[in-house]
């Protein structure tokens, strides 16, 4: 998910998404730590989309206290 998907959606559905992709995470996780995981980037690639929501609604946070 690219930083233009992130800010088309409202700040309740990127929360869910953060969600999913927090459970998305502990599950590969679990997969690595038994040595069945097929695609170790996929976890660095969850944990920057995590980072772009999160810094979408921070800004959109700044911009409404202002």
């Amino acid at each position: 998910m690219n930083v233009k998907e992130v800010r088309d959606l409202s700040n309740e559905e990127l929360e869910k998404e953060i969600t999913s992709l927090k459970e998305e995470l502990y599950t590969l996780r679990f997969a690595q730590a038994t040595g069945s995981l097929e695609n170790p980037a996929r976890i660095k690639d969850i944990k920057k989309t995590i980072a772009r929501i999160k810094t979408v609604i921070t800004e959109r946070a700044n911009a409404q206290a202002k």
